[in-house]
């Protein structure tokens, strides 16, 4: 099954406790689709950049089944560019610079080939775009899947719950789960977040794991401890990118199949951050990603038949 991916490819600058880089390769359309063409083979694009984009990474990801085709290169302008600096604690983050230049005029239009695409992933970007994209899609997609961000709380909170109620999945993290529903308590947050359109939510916790939610059932997805977190940017559309691409490749809609799908976005995070930008997620082989789905499930996994002990 295709999916259609919208978001930023971008430049980053980036400094953490293990070192720095200076624009490398970003964006939330760049990772998902990188990520994705692990599981999916029919990717379709949708992003813009400057004339400052290398042509070379723009076919590295054709070279993965990721059509082109909604992707807008503007003459003479430059691509956005986010720069960022990590805390020892590599959940908190400053950001030093943000320069949008051409994602300041993206307002996206769809190929034709794009318009019957099953699922959809929209990247963190304005709920503005977000919300055009999927006007312009003549029939409800199977899977909608979005992401987004407490800025867009601040500053767009009503064209965002516009959005909402066009969904299937929202996938945020803690704090911002709080932030959009006002509970402190991530249970009663998921409640009231179902009532804004999605009916699944996915909440995650950084480096502890992930939980979704649907109609009263949970799931936990735990974090796989890693021993040096290089550069978490890209973490949380690496996790987008491997839910979405495992959903697409089984083509099926259930709760213990997001299950399952949750576990393969956590594994395409945890290579992601282990080195900086796309350095880890570029050279991955199908052996390496089974020996981590594995360590997964032996995280997670335990006899049952042990729990009988209490009441013996």
């Amino acid at each position: 099954m295709s999916i259609l991916t919208v978001g930023t490819m971008a430049f980053d600058s980036i400094e953490t406790p293990f070192g720095s880089v200076d624009k490398v390769i970003g964006g939330a359309c760049t990772y998902i689709s990188w990520a994705a063409s692990y599981w999916c083979d029919d990717i379709k694009l949708v992003s813009i950049i400057g004339d400052d984009f290398p042509e070379s990474e723009i076919k590295s990801l054709q070279q993965r089944g990721v059509s082109t085709e909604g992707l807008v290169r503007v003459k003479g302008k430059k691509s956005f560019y986010w720069s960022g600096k990590y805390h020892p604690d590599m959940n908190i983050r400053d950001t030093l610079v943000t320069d949008l230049n051409v994602l300041a005029d993206f307002n996206p239009e769809l190929p034709k080939s794009y318009l019957h695409c099953k699922y959809v992933m929209l990247g963190n970007l304005t709920p503005a775009v977000q919300l055009s994209v999927l006007n312009q899609i003549p029939i409800r997609p199977k899977l909608v899947v979005l992401d987004t961000m407490n800025y867009w709380m601040d500053t767009a909170l009503d064209e965002l719950f516009l959005v909402l109620k066009k969904v299937d999945v929202l996938t945020i993290n803690d704090e911002e789960a709080r932030q959009l529903s006002g509970e402190r308590s991530l249970l009663k947050a998921a409640n009231k977040i179902h009532t804004f359109g999605p009916k699944y939510l996915i909440i995650k916790k950084g480096e502890h794991g992930a939980l979704l939610f649907h109609e009263g059932q949970i799931f936990f997805a735990p974090g796989l401890p890693i021993p040096e977190v290089i550069d978490p940017t890209g973490a949380g559309d690496s996790f987008a990118g491997g839910f979405i691409g495992y959903m697409a490749r089984t083509n099926e809609i259930s709760f213990n199949n997001m299950k399952t799908a949750l576990i393969y976005g956590s594994t395409m995070a945890s290579f992601c951050v282990e080195n900086f930008s796309l350095n880890k997620l570029k050279n991955l082989t199908q052996d390496e990603i089974h020996v981590r789905l594995q360590l997964f499930k032996d995280l997670s996994s335990f006899d049952k038949n042990h729990l009988d002990i209490a009441n013996s």
